[in-house]
């Protein structure tokens, strides 16, 4: 006896990451809200530039469906983190809908930013920053 798998999708993912944050998006078709860390994307990023980085890949993809979204993001600070979310949810949207991927990618939403914070160097009191010269 032979059973079918059921092939139908429940989410599509996407891992975005920022400095030192990471996020995991999930994207349900047919669901509402959007969720970071089980907190509504309102209350969780606290200003709006914040809110706007996170959902610009929805408002960018114009898409007519309903998606639910969620996100686990850990690490770093909420800016950060805010650009993780929005990394990962493109991501993810070009798993629900590969025509997408032109749009979003014009509008620099699916570019990691590579920038990260430097090494602190040995005899230097940050990365860069030499200990002040005394002549006595």
């Amino acid at each position: 006896m032979t059973t079918k798998k059921d092939t139908a999708v429940k989410y599509f993912e996407g891992t975005g990451r920022r400095k030192t944050s990471s996020a995991r998006v999930r994207i349900f078709p047919g669901a509402s809200g959007f969720n970071v860390n089980d907190a509504d994307v309102k209350k969780y990023f606290k200003t709006a530039a914040q809110i706007a980085s996170a959902s610009a890949p929805i408002k960018k993809a114009l898409t007519s469906e309903a998606m639910g979204i969620t996100a686990k993001v850990f690490g770093g600070g909420l800016s950060s983190q805010a650009d993780a979310v929005s990394l990962g949810v493109a991501r993810a949207l070009v798993k629900l809908d590969p025509n997408l991927r032109p749009t979003l990618r014009s509008s620099g939403l699916l570019t990691r930013d590579p920038r990260m914070v430097e090494r602190k160097k040995p005899g230097l009191k940050k990365a860069r920053r030499a200990p002040q010269w005394a002549k006595r």
